[in-house]
């Protein structure tokens, strides 16, 4: 069985989008087509800025494979960024992502984006007691800094998700879901609408600085800009001429039931709020506009679906609702994410006015969206205030692939069990 990606075939967001050919003179040059590029191309096409972008295919990378939940901040709570960051540069990052959601959706609707968004909030689960003292300390945290969120109990939780399985959860009712690869086409679409050249089947090969500008080629043609954006991630392929950006790859991926009867989903997640669990190994569930049950977990599939995974998401599927107990799942789709050691995203300087933002830890939507709208007002202010963090011209993280094997046989491991 091959992976099939459940968004690439129920997408309502179409767009067309050429290959490069030739040479191409812009402001800047973005070097992926994720939600951190296209938020770049439209944040600096409506600041009347030249812009091209370049992708194998728009959404190709995580932004098109992930579970689709829009959340504010990082996986870690407040203090914790404040305590690594420092006060007011955590303060700084935390207030900016805790408006993600509001900025993610308020595109969608300004601009019509077809993504089955659905703002119906997101649940923060405790699988255990120590999970539960986790989001009581979040809880704490985050209201202490003007979330607006809601602690849950066992019964509550229960109602809440259908499910018996979580001691408590934390409620963020300006979160939700979202058909994740239709979110960042819809960006893409909306970019070009604006006019930002957008290059599809056009993947860098090779970047050059030259007479204070940065060459970007490609097999078919090139880009000639003074501002660089290399926003690919998880999914930087080598290019000759730019530093790699160093990071652990953590594999995650789903699956996705037929279409549940509305005898079944009457008991499955009857709010429909979008969910993940306070597992080390970690785990997410919601379902789709289609009634579908989709789950989420890490580890790799691989180009013929593990079966230690797959078998994983069925077991786990039926442990939160026995009613999916002979229910066929009919896609399994996976990802690369991109992590850091303290799980806080960078922006790497590696010349002149030539940026890589990468390391979202699996927290994409909100901050690529919102990272790159600011990269790009940077850009047009000639000014680095507006970013969220302040770059760094070390990228010095070491062990990247044994942490990242590690990881995944971690995984292989839980789900054994």
């Amino acid at each position: 069985m091959k992976q099939n990606n459940l968004w690439q075939e129920t997408s309502e967001e179409k767009a067309t989008f050429k290959l490069l050919e030739g040479t191409v003179e812009s402001d800047i040059t973005i070097v992926g087509g994720g939600y951190t590029g296209c938020s770049a191309a439209l944040t600096a096409a409506e600041n009347g800025l030249s812009v091209s972008l370049i992708d194998q295919q728009i959404g190709y990378g995580g932004s098109g494979r992930n579970v689709g939940l829009v959340n504010a901040g990082l996986w870690l709570p407040p203090e914790k960024v404040e305590g690594i960051l420092g006060k007011k540069d955590g303060v700084k990052l935390n207030e900016a992502l805790a408006s993600a959601p509001d900025l993610v959706f308020n595109l969608i609707n300004k601009n019509n984006i077809s993504c089955n968004a659905n703002r119906a909030g997101t649940l923060h689960c405790a699988h255990s007691q120590n999970g539960l003292k986790d989001i009581k300390i979040r809880h704490r945290q985050l209201s202490d800094r003007g979330a607006e969120l809601k602690l849950l109990d066992e019964n509550e939780t229960e109602l809440a998700t259908g499910s018996s399985s979580f001691q408590g959860a934390l409620l963020n009712e300006k979160a939700g879901t979202i058909n994740p690869l239709s979110y960042c086409l819809g960006l893409a679409r909306i970019a070009q609408s604006r006019g930002a050249n957008i290059f599809e089947s056009s993947l860098a090969t090779k970047i050059e600085f030259q007479n204070d500008s940065w060459i970007t080629h490609t097999d078919k043609g090139s880009i000639k800009s003074k501002k660089l954006l290399i926003a690919t991630n998880a999914y930087l392929n080598d290019i000759s001429g730019v530093p790699s950006s160093k990071y652990t790859p953590v594999y995650y991926f789903q699956a996705a039931t037929q279409p549940l009867s509305k005898e079944i989903i009457k008991g499955i997640l009857p709010k429909s709020h979008g969910c993940w669990d306070t597992a080390t190994v970690m785990s997410s569930f919601r379902i789709d506009k289609h009634n579908r049950f989709i789950i989420g977990g890490i580890g790799n599939l691989g180009q013929n679906i593990s079966k230690i995974h797959s078998n994983w998401a069925r077991r786990k599927a039926c442990s939160l609702y026995p009613s999916l107990k002979n229910i066929p799942f009919d896609y399994f789709w996976g990802g690369e994410i991109s992590t850091t050691d303290d799980h806080i995203p960078k922006i790497y300087r590696f010349g002149k006015n030539a940026y890589s933002i990468f390391g979202y830890s699996g927290r994409g939507i909100g901050p690529g969206t919102y990272f790159g709208k600011s990269i790009a007002e940077a850009f047009a202010n000639e000014n680095e205030d507006s970013l969220p963090l302040k770059p760094t011209s070390n990228n010095n993280q070491k062990f990247c692939t044994i942490k990242g094997s590690f990881i995944e046989l971690g995984a292989k491991i839980n789900h054994l069990v």
